[in-house]
């Protein structure tokens, strides 16, 4: 099976351990503001986020510690657009 996975530029905040947490990201030249991150886990060579956007979706983004890349492998967008 095929995994779904789009390559994204994120930037970031460095906390004082230098663990990255994400600011906000770039679907093509679309940003996206993290509103809130809603978990955090660790995987042997992955970090993952899910993390609520200013669109009102919730997304999981993958960091990739070795190769340092960012993919996003979960979009969900069940509730309706925020009015603005």
């Amino acid at each position: 099976m095929a995994e779904n996975k789009i390559e994204i530029r994120v930037s970031c905040y460095a906390g004082y351990r230098g663990e990255e947490t994400p600011l906000r990201f770039f679907l093509k030249d679309r940003p996206i503001e993290v509103i809130k991150v809603v978990d955090r886990w660790l995987a042997p060579d992955h970090r993952y986020f899910k993390i609520l956007g200013d669109d009102g979706a919730i997304y999981i983004l993958r960091h990739d510690i070795a190769t340092e890349q960012w993919e996003l492998i979960l979009y969900d967008r069940t509730q309706p657009e925020p009015a603005g």
